[in-house]
């Protein structure tokens, strides 16, 4: 069925959700899962106001995935996961494009509705630039 599939994820409900689809599809395909996590600047800012040093950073960090590795674990998929730097959509874009993903699954919204419908939403911009099929989940 897939080849590669990359999952993008921020710790929300519906990358839980995508987490899901992407899990079982790996699972049909009997290939390993890639997990990309972007840290934006206001991600970065959020970490720093809230974390006390870089240990608490990354603890944070590795929490918002915590639940996906876990479904990954029962599950027995291998994955491996990506931290990328920049904005999201674009960043989301360069990296699948350059690495040639049959698939990339995301969640419909992310961790902020409002800024998704102020300057339209991660999901969107991946739909419409990424060079592979996207599955978006509810």
């Amino acid at each position: 069925m897939f080849n590669s599939i990359l999952l993008c994820a921020d710790g929300s409900q519906h990358s839980i959700r995508a987490a899901e689809k992407a899990i079982e599809l790996a699972m049909k395909s009997k290939i390993p899962l890639e997990i990309a996590y972007v840290i934006s600047g206001a991600t970065s800012k959020s970490d720093v106001l809230y974390c006390h040093d870089k240990s608490d950073i990354s603890q944070s960090r590795q929490a918002k995935l915590k639940m996906i590795q876990e479904q990954c674990f029962v599950k027995k998929i291998p994955y491996q996961i990506h931290l990328l730097r920049g904005e999201p959509g674009p960043t989301i874009v360069q990296f699948a494009n350059k690495q040639a993903y049959d698939c990339v699954i995301l969640g419909s919204r992310g961790l902020n509705p409002f800024q998704s419908m102020v300057l339209g939403s991660v999901s969107h911009k991946v739909a419409k630039r990424v060079n592979c099929p996207v599955l978006l989940v509810k």
